[in-house]
């Protein structure tokens, strides 16, 4: 199984949705601990790296190298 990799400040799809219906995640905060916000309503959740990792489906958008989305090349 392929390890997914995911940056400080990445957009990621979690197993779950958040309560307020949003599916979309950012990463605010890497280290033992991984610190996601809800992209819609702005809460945020701390969550352990291996439950963090373990609920992660896809990385939606990446900062990756020079601050441009994949995202939009995949849309095209």
């Amino acid at each position: 199984m392929e390890k997914k990799t995911f940056e400080l400040g990445d957009i990621v799809q979690m197993k779950k949705q958040h309560p307020c219906g949003a599916n979309e995640m950012e990463i605010i905060r890497m280290g033992m601990d991984i610190r996601i916000k809800c992209v819609n309503c702005k809460h945020s959740i701390l969550l352990p790296r291996v439950k963090f990792e373990k609920s992660l489906k896809k990385v939606l958008r990446s900062t990756a190298g020079d601050g441009s989305a994949l995202s939009q090349a995949d849309e095209q």
